[in-house]
């Protein structure tokens, strides 16, 4: 088994990987266009940045109904079919008649993308044991600065040279082949064997949940503050050309998919996800201040600390993210994720069109203070610590200390039994 295991692990972390770094395209990728939605559809900053919220808004309607998709049927269900369906929103999209059609298409199109955010976190945690879950996941959630590096390297060049409909195209093009990929080849994690009727307790009972879910939404706004207008900022601030704009923005947000894996890595090397966090939110503060600072006073600090923003703003995703998903259990994992992103994007499904406004009215500083205003408060929201689920810690005494093949263990127990021994190769989450 830990032969054919290892190396179907890696298989569908790169399914995952790839998965969610063409949805992020769709979800994420469109601040790319904004010059493009603008200058085609006649539209204001506001206007516009009210079409780049509309995937965001779908987001909301999916999350939890995918969830149980993917805790009912299976990640390749979800997976397979939520991509493809953005495949083909995202194609309707480019033969658009109008902005309201438009809008309603990349509603549709958010909806069904995000299957990726609830089924791809549990199939990669699914196929990995605890003591390698920090860096499966953050190899995962560094698909989402791919996909932003791919939006910025690609559709900005794509809608000036050949209009919105081919940006859209590409987007569609690139779920519909990672769709195709996910029929071809997923396979769900293996599953804990239960008696008839046995059931685990719910995990969004106390606080520990719903304070990772609170920290993880109020971190995500300067994460797309940072991602939504650094495009602006350097064009019609730094007079940089879109061009040189969005091939320095994919740079800098490959870099980020890098501490993405950096932040894995080290969470898997002190057995925590928390105490990574908590640092990392408390450099991203310092840096959003240095930003705020030096947009103010139209330093060049500014410019560098935007940059290092691009990968200090997504840094703590994939630990919140693994944090959910290991203190849910494997019964609770799909929803407990829909739960957890659909508190993401209801805290920054308003923030382009009001921080098109803001801008509009009053410049960049106060919307890069208001990024920070956001990640103070999220360091103090932080748990002083990790804690297991719930059902593994209540079914610890019942287990064998060889740890059966359906055992469940957070980042706390460094992926070990009770006994201190190795629980052994296989996923903790099955």
């Amino acid at each position: 088994m830990k032969e054919e295991r290892i190396p179907r692990s890696w298989l569908m972390l790169a399914l995952g990987t790839g998965g969610q770094t063409a949805s992020t395209t769709v979800l994420y990728g469109l601040p790319y266009l904004l010059p493009a939605l603008q200058r085609e559809l006649g539209l204001s900053l506001v206007g516009a940045g009210v079409l780049v919220s509309c995937p965001i808004a779908g987001v909301l309607l999916g999350l939890i109904g995918w969830g149980v998709v993917a805790d009912r049927y299976g990640e390749r269900v979800a997976l397979s079919a939520g991509l493809l369906g953005a495949a083909g929103a995202m194609a309707l999209a480019a033969a658009a008649p109008g902005v309201r059609s438009l809008g309603a298409l990349l509603v549709l199109a958010g909806a069904a993308g995000s299957s990726v955010s609830s089924a791809s976190g549990r199939l990669v945690i699914g196929w990995f044991p605890p003591a390698r879950r920090g860096i499966a996941m953050g190899v995962r959630q560094a698909s989402q600065p791919l996909g932003i590096a791919l939006a910025a390297a690609v559709l900005t060049p794509v809608a000036h040279h050949a209009g919105l409909s081919a940006a859209f195209g590409l987007c569609a093009a690139l779920c519909g082949g990672a769709g195709v990929a996910m029929v071809l080849f997923a396979a769900d994690p293996p599953r804990p064997v239960r008696a008839a009727g046995e059931l685990t307790p719910t995990p969004f009972r106390g606080g520990y949940l719903w304070r990772l879910n609170g920290v993880a939404a109020a971190l995500c706004v300067p994460q797309f503050v940072v991602t939504g207008f650094s495009l602006l900022f350097l064009t019609e601030v730094r007079g940089w050309s879109a061009g040189t704009a969005g091939t320095v923005l994919a740079v800098a947000n490959l870099a980020g998919a890098g501490v993405r894996l950096l932040a894995g890595w080290w969470s898997d090397a002190v057995a925590s996800r928390v105490r990574p966090m908590r640092l990392l939110a408390v450099a991203t503060a310092a840096d959003l201040v240095l930003l705020t600072a030096g947009a103010a006073w139209h330093s060049p600090v500014a410019t560098v600390a935007l940059l290092l923003a691009s990968g200090l703003t997504v840094s703590t995703t994939g630990l919140h993210s693994t944090a959910v998903a290991e203190y849910a259990g494997p019964d609770w994992a799909g929803r407990a994720l829909g739960v957890h992103q659909m508190g993401q994007h209801a805290a920054v499904v308003l923030v382009p069109p009001l921080a098109g406004a803001l801008i509009a009215g009053h410049g960049y500083p106060p919307l890069f203070a208001v990024a920070v205003a956001f990640t103070v408060p999220a360091i103090a929201l932080l748990p002083r610590a990790d804690r297991t689920t719930p059902w593994a810690a209540a079914a610890a005494p019942r287990q064998p200390t060889a740890a059966p093949a359906g055992r469940f263990s957070g980042p706390g127990r460094g992926g070990r039994g009770g006994s201190g021994k190795p629980s052994g190769p296989g996923p903790g989450l099955r």
